[in-house]
């Protein structure tokens, strides 16, 4: 009769100090620091910050082509310059150099040299000349001269928002480079330009042919004014067109005044 009396107050204690001993357990879990996962980098705090002279800082939704693109580069200059060795994995807030540095020879090297301008001076000394060797040849405005790239009606005149013009014609019509250069870049990765190709003429202006439906010239290629380098189409387009953008220094031009 004692062991059966005994149950009632025993079993409730027993329960109480489970229950204490439960509680306790669970407050220092939960006091244990948790650390943050190693591959999270937040970048957030540097995306504002002004990138500095010859430097770009990337945003979101850039690619490295892009970047190159709007800074009149090759995006594989970029890829030298900045030593990536994945030009796909660039994040918001990293800082891209876009200026050639010192000393290299890319920067240096001219793709299309201009004839030298009589001034009617002689008086410059070969040491001057030398010592301007190295310098990035920088073109006076008009500077160069484009012949069309395609024949058609333009539809699209040079704007804000389209930076180029656009020119209708038939499908596989040829597309052909408006001035000697080289071929930077030949492919379709830049959304809404279709197959693209960019020709770099010198340090300051380049060209871009898109829509195309095929491309006859690849990366590294040096082409000639008047030269068929690709079909006219209509990829990333609702319609069969060129549209062919002059940038100078990276910046959109209107390419009409330079068209003869």
């Amino acid at each position: 009769m004692k062991l059966f009396l005994l149950r009632p107050t025993f079993m409730p204690k027993l329960v109480l100090a489970l229950l204490l001993a439960s509680a306790m357990i669970f407050m220092l879990g939960c006091s244990v620091p948790r650390t943050k996962p190693a591959t999270v980098i937040d970048r957030s705090g540097g995306a504002s910050e002004p990138a500095p002279p010859g430097y770009y800082r990337v945003k979101k939704g850039d690619t490295l082509l892009r970047i190159a693109l709007d800074h009149g580069q090759s995006y594989k200059d970029l890829v030298q310059w900045n030593n990536l060795s994945n030009p796909n994995q660039i994040e918001v807030g990293d800082l891209i150099m876009i200026k050639a540095p010192a000393g290299s020879k890319v920067a240096a090297k001219s793709i299309e040299k201009k004839a030298p301008v009589d001034t009617g001076k002689s008086d410059v000394t070969k040491a001057d000349t030398k010592a301007d060797d190295n310098k990035p040849e920088v073109v006076a405005e008009p500077g160069i001269r484009l012949s069309w790239p395609a024949k058609g009606k333009v539809t699209q005149e040079f704007s804000e928002s389209n930076k180029g013009i656009n020119i209708a014609g038939k499908l596989g019509e040829p597309v052909t480079a408006a001035a000697d250069g080289k071929v930077v870049y030949a492919g379709n990765s830049l959304r809404g330009y279709g197959n693209l190709v960019i020709v770099k003429h010198d340090n300051t202006y380049l060209t871009a042919y898109a829509y195309n439906k095929n491309l006859l010239v690849k990366e590294g290629d040096a082409v000639k004014k008047g030269q068929k380098i690709a079909e006219m189409g209509d990829t990333d387009t609702n319609a069969v067109q060129l549209h062919f953008e002059l940038r100078v220094n990276g910046k959109p031009v209107n390419p009409t005044p330079y068209l003869q």
